[in-house]
């Protein structure tokens, strides 16, 4: 088993960053060759997905229905003022599994890995397990 991590700098206060070819470098450099991998964001008000990654408009339209359906401006009782991030991050989840099979991650040809950011902008943390299967 090999667990490593990374930062990501986010610049707005809603946004996705993809962080596929990090973790794949990350997946290649443990020489694991069959397995699976966590990629896990230990924020509460940021999350991880899978989603695609060759039109940005996909992005952008899930961003807009989150927004939407979880608005800014409601009677929320959390102090901090960042409920609406808090419900974010816990309707996308703070993790992946990644089947590993020949060195590299499974992914369909137009998925990509996102770091979503609710609560920004800031630098979040992203660990990587990675686990040889025999």
């Amino acid at each position: 088993m090999v667990v490593k991590e990374f930062s990501v700098s986010t610049s707005r206060q809603v946004e996705f960053v993809e962080i596929t070819s990090k973790v794949k470098k990350i997946i290649s450099e443990t020489g694991i060759k069959n397995g699976g991998a966590f990629v896990f964001v230990p924020h509460t008000t940021a999350g991880i997905t899978i989603n695609e990654n060759a039109d940005p408009s996909v992005v952008r339209d899930i961003i807009m229905k989150l927004n939407h359906v979880i608005s800014e401006n409601d009677a929320y009782t959390h102090a901090e003022g960042n409920s609406p991030a808090h419900i974010k991050a816990s309707l996308v989840g703070n993790h992946i599994y990644l089947i590993i099979l020949g060195g590299r991650p499974v992914l369909g040809t137009w998925q990509g890995i996102f770091l979503c950011e609710f609560d920004g902008p800031r630098t979040r943390k992203v660990i990587v397990q990675a686990m040889e299967t025999k």
